[in-house]
C-alpha cells in the first residue's frame, strides 16, 4: 500500500520536475538544499532563485522569435518588464542583464529608471513604456526624463487630460501610446477596464487632440485584459477587435509602428500546471500579420510586458509546522511559523494557490491536514491545493520537525504585503535570501533583509527611540501657533 508523502507525489504528478528534485527524502528547488537553507538560516525564510528570471526572460525571446521567422513576420519584438510585478534592485539588476526594456506604472517608477540610467544598466535607446493613471508627480518625472533625452520614453495615454498635461511640461517633440479600454469577460463584475479609452472613442481622439500637434508622435497601440493571455474565444476575440482599431488607425496616422500586447503570461500554481507558450506567441504573431495583410498595412513591431512572468517562478517561501491542533474529528490545524495574510497576501486576498510541498520527510506516511497563520484572524489559513481540494502532508510529529515550502511567489507578495512595514498583529517580516549560481554551477547566497524586529515595529509605530519616534511638533489649525511640550 502507497502511505507515504513521496508515493503520494509520485501517483499524482510526474516527479521530479525541472524545478524540483530530491536529495534523499529532502526537497530540492534548481538543485538547491532547502533543507541546508533552512540549518543555515532559519526559519521562516523567503528566498529569490535569481538565474529563474534570465531563464524566463531567454525562453519568451526564443518563442517570439521563432515565431517571426516561421511567419516571416517583418517587425522586431521587445521585451518589456512590468516593474510593478517587484520593484527591487535585484530584480531588476538581473532582467537588465538580458538587453530588454521596462515598463512603468507610478511617479515614483521615474526615479527607479533614473537610478538605473546613472549606474549604466540602461541608457537612452531603452524602451520606458509609462502606463497608468497618471497624477502631476508622475506627469512631471516623466517630462523631466524625456527632456534630458530620454526619446525611448513612451508614455501611454490613459485618458483625455493626459496629453495636453504632458505637453505642458515637456519642451520637445515627443512620442506617446494610446491604451485600448477593453471589455471585461462577461463573467467579471463590469464590463469595461478602467484603463485607457473605449475602442470606438481611439480613433477621434488621435484626429482631435494628435494629428495636428507637430509636437506629438503616436508609436504604439497598447493592449491588454486582465484575464492575461489565454487559448479561449474571448481573448482571441478581444485581440482580433484591437487589431482592427490598429488597421484603422495605421492608415490615418503612418507613424504608428507599435502594438503592445501587454503582459498576461501564467506563472505555474501546480506540479500538473500545462500551458504551451510557444502556441500562444506562434498564433498571437499569426493572427497579427494577417490581419494586417488584410488590412494592407504593415505589421506592427511587438512589444510585451511580462511581469508575474518575469519573476515569479523565482520566489519562494519556508515555513516551519510547529503544532496540530485537533479542532473536531475531522480537522486537522498545522500551525505555521508565520502569517498567509502577510507573506502570501495573494492567497488571503484572492485566493490565489501556489505550488505548495513538504521539504522533508518525504519517506514518512501523511495525512490530510489545513494550514494556519499566526494572526488573531480567521481568515488567516491556506486549504487547499491549485489541482485537489485538499491539502496532504507528511503526519505531524512533535519530535520531528516538519517544513513546508511555497513557490512561484516572487511576484507581488513582497509589495502586496509591505515590505519593511507594519504587518498584520505585528507578524515580523521574514529574513529574505537571494541565490545567485555562477556558470560553473556554484551557488552562492547573501541576505537581502534580515528578519523584522521589534525595535523596527516599535519606530515605525511612533514608540521611538531615535528622531524616527518623536512625532512631530503640534501646530494650531487656527492660528499656526506651536504648542509648548513639557521638556
Amino acid at each position: 500500500m502507497n502511505i507515504t508523502y513521496r508515493d503520494l507525489i509520485d501517483q499524482t504528478y510526474y516527479f521530479p520536475t525541472e524545478e524540483f528534485d530530491l536529495e534523499g527524502d529532502r526537497l530540492r528547488f534548481h538543485g538547491v538544499s532547502l533543507t541546508d537553507l533552512i540549518e543555515r538560516y532559519g526559519s521562516p525564510l523567503k528566498f529569490t532563485y535569481l538565474p529563474k528570471i534570465s531563464q524566463n526572460i531567454n525562453r519568451a525571446k526564443d518563442w517570439f522569435a521563432e515565431a517571426m521567422e516561421k511567419h516571416d513576420y517583418p517587425g522586431k519584438y521587445y521585451y518589456c518588464y512590468c516593474t510593478k510585478s517587484s520593484h527591487f534592485r535585484y530584480v531588476l539588476h538581473e532582467a537588465l542583464k538580458n538587453d530588454i526594456h521596462i515598463e512603468t506604472s507610478s511617479a515614483f517608477d521615474i526615479d527607479i529608471v533614473e537610478n538605473l540610467k546613472a549606474q549604466g544598466l540602461i541608457s537612452d535607446r531603452t524602451y520606458v513604456i509609462c502606463n497608468g493613471f497618471k497624477r502631476e508627480a508622475y506627469v512631471d518625472n516623466i517630462g523631466r526624463l524625456i527632456n534630458e533625452g530620454h526619446r525611448n520614453c513612451i508614455p501611454i495615454i490613459d485618458n483625455y487630460e493626459e496629453l495636453s498635461l504632458l505637453d505642458e511640461v515637456i519642451d520637445q517633440p515627443f512620442k506617446v501610446g494610446i491604451r485600448i479600454a477593453s471589455e471585461e469577460e462577461p463573467k467579471f463584475e463590469f464590463y469595461t477596464s478602467r484603463l485607457g479609452i473605449g475602442y470606438k472613442d481611439i480613433v477621434p481622439f488621435y484626429e482631435n487632440q494628435i494629428r495636428d500637434n507637430d509636437k506629438v508622435e503616436l508609436r504604439m497601440l497598447h493592449f491588454f485584459i486582465n484575464t492575461g493571455i489565454r487559448d479561449n474565444a474571448y481573448y482571441w476575440n478581444e485581440l482580433n477587435k484591437c487589431l482592427k482599431v490598429y488597421v484603422r488607425l495605421k492608415k490615418l496616422c503612418p507613424s504608428l509602428d507599435s502594438l503592445n500586447i501587454g503582459g498576461g503570461f501564467p506563472t505555474k500554481n501546480s506540479l500538473s500546471f500545462q500551458y504551451d507558450y510557444a502556441y500562444m506567441v506562434d498564433e498571437i504573431v499569426n493572427q497579427i500579420k494577417l490581419t494586417c495583410e488584410e488590412g494592407d498595412v504593415p505589421p506592427p513591431n511587438i512589444f510585451t510586458e511580462f511581469g508575474s512572468f518575469t519573476v515569479g517562478e523565482s520566489g519562494g517561501a519556508v515555513y516551519k509546522v510547529l503544532y496540530q491542533k485537533q479542532q473536531n474529528d475531522r480537522e486537522k490545524w498545522n500551525m505555521i511559523d508565520s502569517s498567509f495574510i502577510t507573506t502570501l497576501p495573494d492567497s488571503w486576498a484572492i485566493n490565489k494557490r501556489f505550488i505548495m510541498l513538504s521539504v522533508n520527510r518525504w519517506d514518512d506516511p501523511y495525512e490530510r491536514v489545513l494550514l494556519g497563520g499566526l494572526t488573531c484572524d480567521s481568515d488567516d489559513y491556506y486549504n487547499s491545493q491549485q489541482d485537489m481540494n485538499a491539502i496532504y502532508l507528511p503526519k505531524f510529529h512533535s519530535g520531528k520537525p516538519l517544513y513546508i515550502g511555497f513557490f512561484n511567489t516572487g511576484a507581488y507578495q513582497e509589495t502586496i504585503g509591505g515590505f519593511g512595514g507594519l504587518h498584520h498583529c505585528l507578524i515580523p517580516q521574514p529574513k529574505h535570501l537571494l541565490i545567485d549560481r555562477e556558470e560553473n554551477g556554484e551557488v552562492f547566497i547573501s541576505v537581502f533583509s534580515e528578519q523584522q524586529t521589534a525595535r523596527d515595529h516599535m519606530q515605525i509605530l511612533g514608540y521611538g527611540p531615535g528622531p524616527d519616534g518623536e512625532p512631530e511638533a503640534q501646530t494650531s489649525l487656527r492660528t499656526g501657533k506651536k504648542r509648548e511640550t513639557a521638556s
